[in-house]
């Protein structure tokens, strides 16, 4: 299974999803914001296989820590959770075109089976 860096700024909703991907089998690495994302992604820049991050965040937000990470590990993947897609991914955001967009509000199996289909192709 895959090892995924989760970014999410949301308390509650940062576990829950956490929980259903340990579940699923996935090994989770849960940071509350994008700074934080970004600075324990820098630690292991090769240690994870799915960026998966809310794209609304304080501070550094998921469109930066993506642009970022992408740049270091090119190839990555990438899944944004959002419910500003529509606007926060607009052509001149800088997002990784690569990257994949869930919509809030999803059901957390859509997730489950989003992140597989990810991490087949």
């Amino acid at each position: 299974m895959a090892r995924i860096l989760l970014a999410e700024d949301d308390d509650s909703m940062r576990d829950f999803l956490a929980k259903a991907l340990k579940r699923a089998g996935h090994e989770v690495i849960s940071c509350a914001d994008g700074d934080e994302g970004l600075s324990v992604f820098e630690g292991q820049p090769d240690g994870f296989d799915l960026l998966l991050t809310d794209i609304v965040m304080p501070g550094i937000d998921g469109i930066e820590l993506a642009r970022r990470a992408a740049e270091t590990v090119p190839g990555l993947k990438i899944m944004f959770i959002t419910g500003f897609a529509a606007v926060a991914l607009n052509p001149g955001s800088g997002a990784p075109t690569q990257a994949k967009v869930l919509s809030k509000p999803f059901h957390l199996r859509e997730l489950v089976d989003e992140v597989a289909r990810v991490m087949a192709a």
